[in-house]
Parts: C-alpha cells; structure tokens; sequence
C-alpha cells in the first residue's frame, strides 16, 4: 500500500461557490398570549399548543377548528341558566347533546386588536346554536371576552401541568360609558376553559362553570383539530 505525504494527497479542484439568496426572516408570531402568560408559564406549555397560540394572522384571516363534542353535562340550575343567557347572545351551551360536530372559527380583528371567535354546536334535531364573541387584549387583566349588549368577561389566563386555562376575573357590563364590575358569585359563577394538548394534532376544550352556592352548572368537553387548507 502506497503511502502519500500531506502534500501528495490529491485534492478536489476549487469550484466557485454558488451565491445563495438570503434568507427572508420567518414573521413574527404572535406575542399576545405569550406576554400575558411570561416567558416561565409559556414555556412549560408543549409545542403544539405554542405554535397554535402564536400564529399571526393578518386582519379579517379566519383559522377553523373542526371536531365533535364529546362531554356535555348540565345541572337544573345550568340549564335554565343557558336558557336565560340567550338575551345576550346565548354564550352557553343550550343542549346536552354529544357525539355531534362542532366548528370553531378565530378571525383576527386588527382594528380592536383581538380576535372574533365563532363557534357552532351541532344538534341531533333543529338548527345548530351559534355562539359570537369578540377577545379583546384589553382591559385590567389584559384579556377581555365580550359577549353581548355590553356584558363581557375579564380572563385570566395560567399554565398548570402543560394544560393552559382561561379563568373568570369577574363579569362587567358597559353601559352608556361607564363600565359596572360585577364579582363572579354574583352571576353566572366561574368559569374556566382549558386547552389541553392530545395527540396527532388534536387538542380539547374543556368548559367548566361552576358557582359557589350551585355547585358545577354545565361542564362541556370538546376535541378539536385545524382544518388543513386543502379541505
């Protein structure tokens, strides 16, 4: 076996390198979420869940999330109080039917600086309830759900083991001007909704509104993926 020097080992002739295009830089996502929950709580948040909450949308862009309801459950007292919300725009649940397909819609509002949210709950008979909201990021506690004629909530929001939850503050009522707070054991009770991260792409809305003196009201689970465009 023949042995080579340093200088004796053949070489690979010299080839100008191709000129590479720069690298657009990737958008920004959307910082909103990520802010009100500091960067320890947004960390502790699986991927998935962070990419779904820092998708930036431009103005009037809709995302839709389809999936199924699978949880349904109200008291006496839940449901008449689901009865009684639809004069505001029937933000409840109005229906303990499950295993029926239901649709969310976000749609960035770039004026107000939130998102419309749209929501649609199948039913084994009639017509299915359609729920609008608008989430503001706005507010005392940064992030404002309002429902209608006037009446909204303010959220909270936290991570606890990888599950991220919105949380009731208290209720409020606009009205000529003037904004009235009214506490949560006052009114419907409180709420929370928990987005809970699951497998290949699919992930759980969990509506829980219990009040102090009731106990539990309504508890609905829903499993939900997105749309693929294509669709």
């Amino acid at each position: 076996m023949e042995h080579y020097a340093e200088t004796d080992r053949p070489r690979m002739p010299l080839r100008p390198m191709p000129m590479r295009k720069p690298r657009r830089p990737e958008p920004l996502g959307d910082l909103r979420f990520r802010t009100l929950l500091g960067a320890d709580q947004w960390a502790c948040l699986p991927p998935s869940v962070r990419h779904r909450f820092s998708k930036r949308l431009g103005d009037g862009r809709t995302i839709i999330y389809t999936g199924e309801i699978v949880e349904c459950r109200m008291s006496r007292a839940g449901w008449l109080l689901a009865q009684a919300a639809r004069l505001i725009g029937g933000p409840l649940p109005t229906s303990r039917d499950v295993f029926v397909p239901t649709t969310v819609a976000v749609t960035e509002d770039e004026a107000m600086g939130g998102q419309f949210w749209t929501r649609v709950y199948g039913r084994r008979s009639g017509f299915p309830q359609v729920v609008h909201s608008s989430k503001r990021f706005a507010g005392p506690t940064g992030l404002e759900e309002y429902i209608g004629l006037g009446v909204g909530i303010a959220l909270t929001i936290d991570v606890k083991n990888e599950v991220l939850h919105f949380r009731s503050d208290h209720y409020f009522l606009k009205l000529f001007g003037r904004r009235l707070r009214i506490p949560c054991g006052l009114l419907a009770g409180n709420l929370t909704v928990s987005h809970i991260d699951c497998d290949q792409g699919w992930f759980a809305f969990v509506l829980d509104l219990a009040h102090p003196l009731f106990g539990t009201l309504i508890r609905q689970t829903a499993l939900f993926r997105e749309r693929a465009a294509e669709e």
